[in-house]
């Protein structure tokens, strides 16, 4: 039986995966910053009342399962997420302390879906996405 979660008068179980790039898709999430952003979207989720169910972060992209409560909508949770990862990489990696207008460590946009019955199904593509590219690349290398 699913484990269903509970509001005043409100009984869900809302999942989305979700997945973002850094700007321009570079590669730089890794060392130290990778260690950090796992920490602080964990954080950021529990701020909102979220759940990170499962989370994989790749060298230019992050793959995150989301329990969103329904009060709050998707693209709010999302971009609190970003939007506050992204001040906390300025003020911890980039050196400022201040003024964090304009700091876009995050590209535009993301990509969701919703989890629904295939929870588990999701959950171990997240988990299994590293291997997937890197025998993806396997299979280009062969072919150049």
């Amino acid at each position: 039986m699913r484990e269903y979660q509970s509001l005043s008068h409100t009984k869900w179980n809302c999942k989305y995966h979700v997945v973002f790039i850094p700007k321009r898709r570079r590669k730089q999430i890794f060392g130290e910053l990778r260690r950090h952003l796992g920490e602080i979207f964990h954080e950021l989720a529990k701020q909102k009342g979220c759940e990170r169910v499962e989370g994989h972060l790749m060298a230019d992209h992050v793959h995150m399962c989301l329990s969103i409560p329904p009060k709050y909508a998707v693209s709010n949770v999302v971009g609190f997420i970003k939007g506050k990862s992204a001040i906390s990489i300025a003020r911890n990696f980039r050196g400022k302390t201040k003024n964090f207008t304009d700091e876009n460590f995050w590209a535009r946009g993301y990509f969701v879906s919703t989890v629904g019955l295939d929870e588990e199904m999701v959950r171990n593509y997240i988990k299994e996405q590293e291997r997937e590219e890197e025998r993806y690349e396997q299979l280009n290398l062969w072919k150049n």
